[in-house]
């Protein structure tokens, strides 16, 4: 009887370890999913007009260094054709984009030259040309 009592408490204690372990496992890795999703900054956004079109987002400073930034598309399709980064110490980066975006869409991440970069504003540069019934809105988003 000692036995069958001593087998079945081992038997509880592995099944408690391994399902602990598990999830913890899978606590983890939502998190890293929800850390992952959420260390993008919207650095701003813009409806698009049915024509040629040139936006300029302010960013600013205050909002800290950035390393990458992505482009998303909500709303309505757009071609892109480029932006320009103005940093905030008077150089720029153009980043040719030429690129149509489907509705609900969103670009690669674009790695910043020269790392940690302050920027102080952003200017799109795009059209709708009729692609869509409803007007795209584009959002600018940044990673430090």
């Amino acid at each position: 009887m000692n036995k069958a009592i001593l087998s079945f408490a081992i038997s509880v204690f592995l099944f408690l370890g391994f399902n602990s372990i598990a999830q913890h496992k899978h606590n983890h890795q939502n998190h890293s999913q929800h850390k992952a999703h959420h260390n993008w900054s919207k650095l701003g956004s813009r409806t698009v007009d049915y024509k040629l079109d040139k936006d300029v987002i302010h960013v600013g400073a205050k909002e800290g260094g950035f390393t990458k930034i992505k482009v998303e598309v909500r709303g309505g399709a757009v071609n892109t054709h480029k932006m320009v980064l103005l940093y905030m110490n008077g150089t720029k980066e153009t980043i040719t984009l030429k690129h149509n975006f489907s509705k609900n869409s969103g670009s690669r991440v674009i790695d910043i030259k020269g790392g940690k970069r302050l920027i102080k504003n952003i200017t799109m540069f795009y059209d709708t040309k009729s692609l869509a019934k409803s007007k795209a809105v584009i959002y600018l988003l940044g990673r430090h």
